[in-house]
């Protein structure tokens, strides 16, 4: 399909800014160590800012942009309507944190508000998810790595993020707590688990999305066996929404070098700046920033090839 800018922004912005909330959610709940009121409020200040643009550029793909109220009311069948209550559900845990870190409030309750902010956060990126995998004229998007691959991009664009944030010096005690994020919590080997977990399971994604055929005509029209189906006219006489985009084919011209260039960014570059971090700390801030960017510009590239090459059935039919 012809991929929208608004919808690719949407899913790599707010997938980013719900990584990084789930994570501070964690190591909210976890006291891994307690954060102080700086690094927790510049982390949850960037996430929440990630989530809102995200969320607010998906609107603009909207045909009436003005009902977007409405998708809420179809919670109980719609899977775009359960992502947007959730999304507006994660606020409430995420301003609750702020206020108890604000205030020092430490302990039991904090706990609770991180739990509750990483379900939430997860939860909303694999509703996400499942608009897609539920779409069943698109073979490609019913794959069943299609959630587990948002909920990993999510979780590994977030913690990119948060170690690139933690590494900056904000103060004294930020910089102590940075120092452990990134040196001796095991933050960079998850980093570059999830890097790697990303290759993998994008390759085996294209892999499995290549062998896809769409059923022939003859099926399609239940006229199999009786002989060869062609169009004898199209549909419509004039370019329609289904033609623009449902139709698009410059993805598949160029599939093979976009997806190189996703991997590099995504994995290939992030663990090749962990590696320098690592011989180089005093470079390690600016390789850590180098690896959060190359992560979000290869989600988006990923992004764009996930809406680009998908086929719709319906094309069989022009």
């Amino acid at each position: 399909m012809n991929p929208a800018f608004s919808v690719i922004l949407f899913t790599t912005l707010s997938g980013a800014g719900y990584g990084l909330l789930a994570w501070l959610g964690i190591l909210c709940a976890f006291d891994s160590p307690t954060p102080d009121r700086t690094t927790a409020l510049v982390p949850l200040g960037v996430g929440l800012a990630l989530v809102t643009i995200g969320l607010s550029s998906s609107v603009f793909h909207l045909g009436k942009p003005l009902r977007a109220w409405r998708a809420f009311s179809q919670w109980r069948t719609s899977w775009l309507s359960r992502e947007g209550v959730l999304s507006l559900i994660a606020y409430v845990p995420a301003l609750v944190l702020a206020w108890l870190v604000w205030c020092n409030e430490y302990g039991l309750p904090m706990r609770f508000v991180g739990i509750a902010l990483a379900l939430s956060s997860l939860a909303t990126v694999a509703c996400t998810a499942m608009i897609y995998a539920s779409l069943k004229p698109i073979p490609a998007w019913r794959h069943p790595l299609v959630m587990p691959v948002y909920l990993v991009f999510a979780l590994s664009t977030g913690l990119t993020l948060f170690a690139a944030l933690m590494a900056l010096d904000w103060s004294d005690v930020s910089n102590e707590y940075g120092h452990y994020i990134v040196v001796n919590s095991p933050t960079a080997f998850v980093i570059g688990v999830s890097a790697l977990a990303l290759a993998a399971m994008k390759l085996m994604y294209w892999r499995a999305i290549d062998r896809i055929e769409l059923p022939s005509r003859e099926s399609a029209t239940a006229l199999e066996g009786i002989g060869k189906v062609t169009v004898f006219e199209r549909p419509h006489t004039e370019a329609n929404y289904l033609t623009s985009e449902m139709g698009f084919v410059l993805a598949r011209k160029h599939s093979r070098k976009l997806r190189i260039i996703a991997l590099l960014l995504f994995a290939g570059v992030p663990l090749l700046a962990l590696l320098v971090a690592a011989l180089l700390p005093s470079f390690a801030v600016a390789a850590l920033w180098i690896a959060a960017l190359a992560a979000l510009a290869g989600a988006f590239v990923e992004r764009w090839l996930f809406f680009a090459e998908a086929k719709h059935m319906v094309m069989l039919y022009y």
